[in-house]
């Protein structure tokens, strides 16, 4: 033992050709690295910075001068270039507000005002500070070789004149707040969200796998027509979602819809029920379309995982006179929990962040509104950007604490 010890010696290094090809895979992955980044990092940063700004949908313009030029006939045959700047924010002061422009041929100026001055055929006026919501007009005499109309044409035709001007950047300045985040949790209107979209998110995912594993079992057996069948079972996912959502909302419209028709039919129900308009029905409705539409997903994952099961164990189970439910419980199921968990993050995540599925069949209403719907209220039906982008961060920091807490406590063993 000692001789073979000593001849086995220290670890070797690795070799010139292990590092060249180190270098070289991470090379060929740099592009794609970078690409990932930038398309995921960077939106998220900017989300992060929008939510600790008070920002509003006006906010998007940058704070800039507007200037517009015209003609105008003085009398007497004497004719004028208008300029008329504007400055369209209400609350952001524009300093050093210029612009310049370009007089065409055939045009003489008359008399400069003072702020400006002319340089060849360039243009150039200073107008100094536009308060919030100002505006201001300038005329210049004009001189055409020419008729009126002449001169219109040309002015048209001619390039449109820039102002420039400095003023504060809402988006772009070093100041901060936390009012976003203080009046998301401001009340219990939040925690009722929250509750909603848990309630969703929780009963979609868990109905989503387990009609997807009742689905798995029943096609995992050779039959006539089974193709078709699982063709059939995957139509619910493969479907453009806004064609199945107004589907389910003329189903079961109060007035018209075939659901309610039915339940009156047969006595079930003495008037017509508002499925997607009563409180706590709409919800449920939202999260049973949930599973309805996502159960096929499932089904395809677990079936193909079913597929590759070896029928080995089963064939020893029956041998040993074992139930079905014996066979699925302590043969299938071991075999499927890897599967099944990947499912539920993933289902967790996507459902978390659905949006289109509950707007488009209650708009947020009746008790529906989950913290995406928020996100899209806050932002343009408010107006308020900045509140919207707190909603997101708030979703992102939930998700994220799932994420940790679902790796650190789910079995390493079992796929995941």
């Amino acid at each position: 033992m000692s001789d073979l010890g000593s001849n086995l010696g220290p670890p070797t290094k690795r070799g010139a050709l292990a590092k060249r090809e180190e270098r070289l895979a991470w090379g060929l992955l740099l592009p794609t690295i970078t690409v990932v980044s930038l398309v995921v990092i960077l939106p998220l940063l900017a989300i992060f910075w929008i939510s600790f700004k008070p920002v509003g949908l006006a906010d998007l313009r940058p704070v800039a001068p507007v200037v517009r030029e015209d003609l105008r006939n003085k009398g007497d045959g004497d004719q004028a270039i208008r300029y008329r700047i504007q400055n369209r924010s209400q609350d952001q002061t524009i300093g050093e507000v210029s612009f310049t422009d370009v007089i065409p041929s055939g045009v003489t100026l008359g008399e400069l005002p003072t702020q400006c001055s002319l340089n060849g055929a360039a243009l150039s006026c200073i107008m100094g500070d536009l308060a919030p919501g100002s505006r201001t007009t300038l005329l210049i005499p004009a001189v055409l070789d020419g008729d009126l109309d002449a001169l219109e044409d040309v002015l048209e035709d001619d390039t449109e004149p820039k102002a420039v001007g400095t003023a504060n950047n809402i988006l772009t300045n070093m100041e901060f707040t936390f009012e976003n985040f203080a009046r998301i949790f401001d009340g219990d209107e939040f925690w009722g969200v929250l509750g909603v979209t848990m309630f969703y998110t929780v009963v979609g995912t868990v109905g989503a796998l387990v009609f997807g594993l009742f689905a798995a079992l029943l096609l995992n057996k050779e039959f006539r027509g089974q193709g078709i069948l699982r063709g059939l079972y995957l139509f619910p996912y493969v479907a453009p979602v806004i064609a199945v959502a107004f589907t389910w909302v003329t189903l079961f419209d109060p007035f018209s819809g075939s659901a309610n028709a039915l339940l009156l039919q047969m006595g079930v129900s003495s008037e017509a029920i508002n499925f997607f308009g009563d409180r706590p029905l709409a919800l449920i409705m939202v999260t049973v379309f949930e599973i309805w539409r996502y159960f096929p997903l499932s089904f395809l994952f677990i079936l193909a995982r079913m597929q590759s099961i070896d029928t080995d164990m089963y064939e020893a189970a029956d041998m040993d006179g074992a139930s079905p439910f014996q066979k699925f419980w302590f043969l299938s199921l071991p075999q499927l929990l890897g599967i099944l968990s990947v499912l539920f993050l993933l289902r967790f995540i996507w459902t978390f962040n659905k949006f289109d599925d509950i707007f488009l069949l209650t708009g947020g209403n009746a008790g529906t509104r989950t913290l995406t719907v928020n996100v899209y209220e806050q932002a343009f039906a408010v107006s308020n950007i900045g509140a919207g982008a707190a909603v997101a961060v708030v979703i992102f920091c939930c998700l994220l604490l799932f994420s940790v807490f679902f790796f650190k406590y789910v079995n390493q063993e079992e796929g995941v």
